[in-house]
């Protein structure tokens, strides 16, 4: 039972038994009333009047009491026909109340035109700039977010994602992913750079093991080759090679031109190459199967988990200010930017044109499967106690209106009689 709904039915319980009381003192008034006229001997015109008046309201207010009461029970526990209509009704009052509900507060047309005239983005928008309302939201979210990651700690869990990641990356076609990668990067020029790392790593590494490269020319030798000459013949092929390695350096070298043209052509031959598509999907398989990936990815899980959920700690935390202050942007975004009203109106409108409408019927079988499950006697207090105030106003007017009647037709009947 949802929290306050005791209160409420208290509430609503107790001002029926006051109404209840008031239509009973007019019903027993009108009783006395038309009782006491009776032990007057020899009544005149207003006794008689009077008499006439309590009469026909203690007639119209027992069958307005009768007629309220029939709705809810059998008056008196009596077994009277077409008494006690909601419980012995209530399947064709759930139908009936969920074809209505189905038919005229869930029609599409309706409904989407009550979602126009309501402006929810305006009003959202409105509510997240309160700085109060931001902060609701935020601790909300914040709430619940440890239960949601913590939820992805559970073996079965992680086991479900990370079929679903490798059945969707298993799907994937890498060919064209490569393609647009290599030619975003070649138009970026990345491939040049790469060329310019590598000739300055070359070099770096050739004076670097300058002395090396003199042992082992030494080493190669023959014996008879004087070793001066070893060491000039060393000399000069490291110098040879920096000076070509400066040379390929230059922006204009033909070594660049042709990286170019192989880098385009692989570009051009990427999506028809059977070969690299093959090799390609192998290199993705092997990942996919390779336990190397999997306690990676599970490692930088547990990183962003621990750091989420530290971050999510306490009321001044950093993501929860940070969470605030998001949230009353968007709904300055909302206040200023029409085009962002439009959109996330009509989101709105497309989610529920595509996943509440279609469903109207069924939600009006839901409500007709409720109101069948309830017994007869619980329909009938939670009826009574949502209308059963109005109700004893029809008893109380009855009882009054039936008086007022009863005057006039006294009245009218002695002025012409």
């Amino acid at each position: 039972m949802p929290p306050g709904r005791d209160s409420t039915e208290s509430i609503q319980a107790e001002v029926l038994r006051r109404h209840r009381r008031i239509a009973l003192a007019c019903l027993v008034a009108a009783g006395l009333i038309y009782l006491a006229t009776q032990f007057v001997e020899s009544p005149g015109y207003w006794v008689l009047l009077i008499r006439q008046g309590a009469e026909a309201g203690l007639i119209g207010g027992i069958a307005d009491w009768f007629a309220v009461t029939a709705l809810f029970r059998r008056p008196l526990g009596l077994p009277i026909p077409h008494t006690a209509i909601l419980p012995r009704n209530k399947d064709r009052l759930g139908e009936g109340l969920g074809r209505f509900v189905a038919d005229n507060f869930l029609e599409p047309a309706v409904v989407l035109h009550r979602l126009e005239q309501a402006e929810p983005s305006v009003r959202l928008g409105g509510w997240l700039q309160d700085s109060g309302n931001a902060e609701l939201v935020a601790d909300r979210v914040l709430a619940m977010a440890p239960d949601a990651i913590n939820a992805f700690s559970d073996r079965e869990v992680r086991n479900f994602y990370a079929d679903t990641f490798r059945h969707q990356v298993t799907r994937l076609d890498l060919v064209p992913v490569a393609e647009r990668l290599l030619r975003m990067l070649s138009e970026a020029g990345y491939h040049q750079r790469l060329f310019d790392r590598s000739v300055r790593v070359a070099r770096e590494m050739l004076l670097r093991n300058r002395q090396l490269i003199y042992r082992r020319v030494e080493e190669r030798s023959s014996w008879w080759i004087p070793r001066r000459f070893d060491r000039k013949l060393a000399e000069a092929i490291v110098e040879g090679v920096e000076e070509w390695l400066h040379e390929i350096s230059a922006e204009n070298h033909p070594a660049r031109l042709e990286l170019d043209r192989a880098i385009y052509a692989l570009i051009a031959n990427l999506g028809q190459s059977a070969v690299i598509r093959e090799r390609l999907d192998g290199i993705r398989d092997e990942l996919l199967e390779s336990e190397e990936l999997r306690a990676m990815l599970e490692s930088i899980w547990e990183d962003l988990r621990s750091t989420a959920l530290d971050g999510l700690e306490g009321s001044d935390s950093r993501f929860r200010l940070a969470l605030v202050n998001s949230l009353r942007r968007f709904g300055r975004t909302l206040q200023d930017d029409q085009d962002a009203r439009e959109r996330l109106d009509a989101r709105l409108a497309l989610l529920l044109r595509e996943l509440v409408l279609p469903f109207r019927d069924r939600i009006g079988r839901f409500i007709a499967d409720v109101v069948r499950d309830w017994d007869g006697e619980t329909l009938s207090e939670r009826l009574e106690l949502a209308v059963g105030r109005d109700l004893q106003f029809i008893r109380i007017n009855g009882t009054v209106v039936g008086a007022l009647v009863g005057v006039v037709l006294f009245v009218a009947t002695q002025a012409i009689f």
